[in-house]
């Protein structure tokens, strides 16, 4: 039975309700309807640009499309740095899936202890976090196949040297973000980088990619750099510079190696030296670059251009005689020695003894602005011009300052300083008729412009000088080479320790030798420094010429220069000691 329910019985209901109540009621809905709308249109239209930023901010990101690095490759085209693929292994902390087995094997792949991934993880307030740049690819699958949520991968480059520390000096190498630090790596660096692409796209809270915005922007990869470096010479040369530190026990050591007629650097070699792809531990002594930073005085090697000036300049003969007296010269209160009496010398005879003496003797009739003049044109305290970084000047004061036995002096080579890389540029002057050529890392088929510094003539007796040096009775014999005929000079010179060249007890050396082969038609320049040998012997002629000598030989015969002498070079007496 039903019951009906008088609803007029109620107070509350039989009440009367104002009209302006129910109008009151429809009006503040309308009005919330047009302040939505408002909003809408002011989202909409009005401000959509400063919301669609706000949410491209928080949505929209630019990936980077990383540009493959250009190859460096040696003259003959083999490859001396390339890029290989190497993901790098990032994360959302937030988001990583806390599975403790997964994550240990995770730390096992990363070469991280569980403790420091842990450690990268515990911010769960980033978004994004690296844990390991460039992996190998082999690790990076193994890490994709463990499917642990919030761990990405990136893909990016890292740099490989095949040819290891013997090249390392040359290529040098780059970061983490691939861009160059040392060597080739940094001074072309623009070349070889090429330019990074882009891709404008929309990321979810996970960071997957749900849409592409805009135009995507192709990478453009670097391009490849074929260097004058012969990887074989450079092997061999840096091989042979290693074992002669070693037997020496010396404290470092750099050889160059210069094409006669282009002017290309064949090899440029440091020992100590460094792996390129592992660097970790790295220090000063191994990260120099010697042949080309490193200065000292270059003592003999100079000797050869006073003679040369001398000549040019008609004041003496190579049969001019010079009376070197009992081994002692004063001059100006200051006495220049020979390492022992050599009496009266012919001018020949002063380059193949190294004599101090007869070397001052002749600079003494020149003005000093006659030797300034010849030692800036040979690229004294001038900085090489040469696509390298770290290249140094030297120096060479001006010649206004120069008192008489600082002039005696430069003649044989103290009070100024040079590089090993000019000491093996210098030479040129010698190897091509008197002119002096540009020096190159990069590959060049045709034979450099030079600069005119000496005679025709005047080269060509100076070269049959360093021929006697390097022949018997001279100071460099070991330099003579099976096969060619060479000519070079050796040179010995205290380290300074202070303001100083230390005591007998504590005095330190640096020996070198810098010669060219063939003699007549040089097709090679050989420079090799030896930095402190402490086994016994320390003169250039000992220690550097067996280096030059190896070097030689080797490097004319990948070249393909025919032996230009048949019978087989003699040592006829021990090496006489070059004055210092």
């Amino acid at each position: 039975m039903s019951r009906s329910v008088a609803y007029t019985s109620s107070p509350l209901l039989a009440s009367r309700t104002p009209v302006w109540r129910s109008k009151f009621i429809v009006a503040a809905i309308a009005l919330g309807f047009v302040g939505l709308a408002a909003r809408a249109v002011y989202i909409q239209v009005i401000a959509n640009e400063f919301f669609q930023k706000q949410g491209q901010v928080r949505f929209a990101r630019t990936l980077e499309l990383p540009a493959n690095r250009g190859r460096i490759l040696d003259r003959n085209g083999l490859i001396l740095a390339s890029s290989v693929p190497a993901p790098s292994i990032w994360a959302i902390p937030e988001d990583v899936e806390r599975d403790k087995p997964r994550l240990q094997k995770l730390a096992r792949l990363l070469e991280m202890p569980m403790a420091e991934l842990n450690r990268r993880l515990e911010d769960e307030d980033k978004t994004f976090v690296w844990l390991k740049r460039q992996v190998e690819e082999s690790v990076a699958q193994e890490i994709h196949a463990l499917g642990i949520k919030g761990i990405y991968q990136r893909k990016e480059y890292k740099r490989q040297y095949p040819e290891g520390e013997a090249a390392a000096h040359v290529v040098g190498f780059t970061n983490v973000e691939d861009h160059g630090q040392e060597g080739v790596e940094l001074a072309f660096n623009k070349d070889l980088g090429g330019r990074n692409g882009s891709r404008r796209v929309i990321k979810d809270r996970l960071g997957r990619v749900v849409e592409d915005v805009g135009e995507q922007t192709a990478p453009v990869d670097g391009r490849d750099l074929q260097l004058s470096i012969d990887s074989k010479v450079q092997f061999f040369a840096y091989q042979k510079l290693r074992d002669a530190v070693t037997v020496n026990k010396a404290r470092a050591g750099s050889v160059v190696v210069l094409d006669a007629i282009t002017g290309e650097v064949l090899a440029l070699a440091n020992y100590p030296s460094y792996a390129p792809a592992k660097r970790q531990n790295l220090s000063g002594e191994q990260l120099r670059n010697r042949a080309l930073t490193d200065t000292f005085e270059p003592g003999s090697v100079m000797k050869p251009f006073t003679v040369g000036l001398g000549l040019e300049t008609g004041r003496v003969t190579p049969q001019s005689l010079v009376d070197t007296g009992a081994g002692k010269y004063t001059i100006t209160g200051s006495t220049i020695s020979d390492s022992h009496p050599n009496g009266v010398l012919t001018v020949e005879g002063i380059i193949q003894k190294s004599s101090n003496i007869g070397t001052a003797k002749l600079a003494m009739q020149m003005q000093p602005r006659e030797m300034w003049e010849l030692f800036s044109q040979a690229g004294f305290g001038q900085k090489p011009q040469i696509s390298f970084p770290g290249a140094v000047s030297g120096r060479l004061r001006p010649y206004k300052t120069w008192r008489p036995i600082e002039q005696a002096t430069m003649s044989y080579g103290y009070g100024l300083s040079a590089s090993l890389f000019q000491m093996a540029r210098s030479y040129t002057v010698f190897s091509n008729d008197g002119q002096i050529i540009p020096a190159t890392m990069l590959k060049s088929s045709e034979p450099a412009v030079g600069v005119r510094v000496l005679s025709v003539r005047t080269a060509g007796q100076v070269r049959k000088m360093l021929q006697m040096a390097a022949g018997p009775g001279g100071t460099g014999q070991k330099a003579q080479t099976i096969g060619y005929s060479v000519g070079g000079k050796s040179g010995t010179a205290y380290k300074q320790i202070g303001k100083g060249y230390g005591t007998a007890k504590n005095r330190k050396y640096r020996g070198w030798f810098v010669g060219m082969a063939p003699i007549e038609k040089p097709r090679i320049i050989v420079a090799v420094m030896i930095d402190e040998p402490s086994a016994g012997q320390y003169y250039g002629g000992a220690v550097a010429a067996p280096v030059f000598s190896e070097v030689v030989q080797q490097t004319l015969r990948m070249m393909g220069v025919q032996p230009d002498m048949t019978v087989i070079p003699q040592i006829v007496a021990q090496a006489e000691e070059e004055s210092f």
